[in-house]
């Protein structure tokens, strides 16, 4: 078994280990077993950056056997410049959901720490999966657990939630399906991702390939207009649930858009990328006028990781190194602020058991740690200097206005609005005076809620101070890609 499959199926193993433990008087060694799991997931992915090799855009680690023979379906994986880091960072956010879910939950503690872990797996899989069949397979399975940990754990419209989220997500995939087998038939019977990449396809069959891609992945990034479920989903979710979301899910989206939209349709996302540059920057600058009237923390913060995607989605259909890897950047680095940001909301929630901004006021006079923590979070979502949200955002609008100024300006503009709902629900939630009494007796953080808020606080100031580790990795695969995407596949 090569490193790949380990990443995969170790949380996987653990999972299933973890839902047949059982009954809850049995809790406390289901979660030292889900800490463990999530640990030893999160190591094994740790040999995929120490021995990948930067100066190749080729895929690496891979691993390729028969799955379903009649069909030609491979279990083949690997990993290039373009998806290491979220493998990576999969396995480390799961670990701090564990933590995070360690007192909290109370009920049926195997089955969520299962399903995390589960969860988990797949999404790596997506990641690492090069048999677009096997791709689809684990794309669609990330659905039951998420919908699970909605549905069981959630808030009181959980049902609703849950459904809404399913059916939007599954519907858009439904015509991915149609694409994938149309591609299967071109090629003579194969899934194989490379071998797509080389099929010369006439113009109007890439833009129905575009648009049938773009139904299952703009419904996952989400972009606007099909970004509706997300607020809702984000309400009625469990802490962690919200923060593998927002940290993991939505970039499975924006994913494939690097992994088949861009390399199987390349005439098309050039034809069409005024249209996808169009739908970034209403998501970018709307959306965020719309977080700004929010009066609940979490759809704040879950309209803000429409706003932040947008910029991923800008960036790649600038096509320009800069815009790829800064919107690849964004995504990591979207992933521990999104992350970061829900996670606070749950601290406050679960003393106050209210996610309403005039619920508090006057935070940091009781919980002085728990603010600083916040306000580094606020900040690098408004994405100041120095913090991991202020990478992606400045490579992608210096990408911009290489493309075209007033497009960088557009996007530019933009962080003005991040700026103000980020520091207007600082502002009203941990700044001035005490407003409320339930608010006078609030206990500051537990070793526990430290140890996660400080990995997470490690990660954003990482990955801002000194973000080459990260661009370095995505170098090679994002010159390839862009190279790929110049070079017309039309039939002559």
């Amino acid at each position: 078994m090569g490193l790949l499959s380990l990443a995969i199926w170790t949380p996987i193993v653990f999972g299933a280990v973890l839902l047949a433990l059982g009954r809850d008087e049995h809790a406390k060694a289901v979660r030292w077993l889900a800490l463990i799991g999530s640990v030893v997931s999160f190591l094994v992915t740790l040999p995929l950056y120490s021995r990948f090799d930067n100066g190749s855009a080729a895929l690496q680690f891979v691993e390729k056997s028969e799955w379903i023979e009649r069909f030609n379906v491979f279990y083949h994986l690997g990993v290039d410049g373009l998806s290491l880091w979220f493998v990576l960072l999969t396995a480390f956010i799961t670990v701090i959901v564990v933590i995070a879910g360690w007192e909290v939950i109370t009920e049926r503690v195997n089955q969520y720490m299962g399903a995390f872990l589960i969860l988990s797996g797949l999404m790596i899989g997506v990641f690492t999966a090069a048999d677009a069949m096997l791709f689809y397979v684990f794309f669609e399975a990330t659905l039951i657990p998420m919908y699970l940990i909605i549905g069981i754990w959630g808030g009181p419209n959980k049902i609703y939630a849950a459904f809404k989220f399913f059916l939007y997500t599954l519907l858009g995939s439904l015509l991915m399906l149609v694409a994938l087998i149309y591609l299967y038939i071109q090629s003579v019977g194969s899934f194989d991702l490379a071998t797509w990449h080389k099929l010369p396809l006439p113009g109007t069959v890439q833009t129905l390939l575009f648009f049938a891609f773009f139904a299952a992945f703009a419904v996952k990034v989400p972009m606007w207009p099909v970004h509706t479920w997300l607020p809702d989903v984000h309400v009625e979710a469990p802490t962690g649930g919200s923060a593998v979301l927002a940290a993991i899910m939505l970039k499975l989206g924006a994913y494939g858009f690097l992994r088949f939209s861009m390399p199987i349709a390349p005439d098309a996302a050039r034809e069409w990328a005024w249209l996808m540059i169009a739908l970034s920057l209403i998501a970018v600058i709307y959306v965020g006028l719309v977080a700004l009237v929010q009066q609940d923390m979490k759809k704040l913060v879950a309209y803000s990781s429409v706003a932040h995607m947008g910029f991923v989605t800008l960036g790649f259909f600038i096509f320009n190194d800069l815009g790829v890897a800064g919107g690849l950047v964004q995504m990591i680095a979207h992933g521990f602020v999104s992350g970061a940001m829900f996670l606070c909301i749950g601290v406050l929630y679960d003393r106050v058991h209210s996610r309403e901004i005039a619920s508090y006021g006057g935070v940091v006079n009781t919980m002085p740690k728990f603010a600083a923590f916040a306000l580094l979070f606020a900040m690098a979502n408004c994405g100041l200097p120095g913090t991991a949200g202020f990478v992606g955002e400045w490579m992608v609008i210096l990408g911009a206005i290489k493309a075209n100024f007033w497009l960088g300006a557009a996007a530019a503009s933009a962080l003005i609005f991040g700026a103000a709902y980020t520091l207007w629900m600082v502002k009203r939630v941990y700044l001035g005076p005490i407003t409320h009494d339930h608010v006078r007796e609030l206990e500051d953080i537990n070793g526990r809620e430290f140890l996660m808020l400080s990995l997470l606080a490690l990660a954003v100031l990482a990955m801002g101070i000194d973000p080459k580790p990260f661009t370095d990795v995505m170098d090679a695969s994002v010159a390839e890609l862009l190279n790929h995407v110049a070079q017309s596949k039309l039939p002559k």
